[in-house]
């Protein structure tokens, strides 16, 4: 079967705005403003905590967190409100067979894993970002953006 390339347009469009509704650029614009982008390293560690937890940046900057599992559990990285990422974390809690995040917005990192997640803050106010892995969160597994 022959694929028309207008036939794949339609979700390629949805694909960019779900990249936008998260805060993201669309792959390629990501791909391009991760090489000039800010570099925040953030550690993850079995004191159920994050290295750093508070992290100032611009309005519509854009960074690229390079994230680091020092611990010997898995960890993971979720931004964004509080409300959705308990929510999640519910979620997670409720299917513990979930399979590893690696999505705009989330990373999961086994013990000694590094990866990077690149994200635009495009308004002043605050971000947040946890650990829904069961029971981090509940530990204290979780942070801050302050955008301004």
């Amino acid at each position: 079967m022959r694929i028309r390339p207008f036939a794949l347009f339609p979700a390629l469009l949805l694909a960019a705005a779900s990249a936008h509704a998260h805060g993201d650029a669309p792959h390629d614009m990501n791909a391009m403003q991760a090489q000039s982008a800010r570099v925040i390293e953030i550690t993850m560690d079995d004191t159920m905590r994050f290295h750093p937890d508070q992290i100032a940046v611009r309005p519509g900057e854009t960074v690229r967190l390079r994230i680091h599992n020092a611990g010997r559990l898995p960890h993971e990285i979720v931004l964004g409100k509080m409300d959705e990422i308990l929510a999640h974390a519910t979620e997670m809690r409720a299917h513990p067979d979930m399979p590893a995040h690696h999505e705009a917005n989330a990373l999961t990192l086994d013990p000694g894993g590094s990866g990077e997640l690149t994200w635009t803050f495009p308004q002043a106010g605050a971000l947040d970002f946890a650990c829904t892995i069961p029971g981090h969160y509940e530990a204290g597994m979780k942070g801050r953006f302050v955008i301004g």
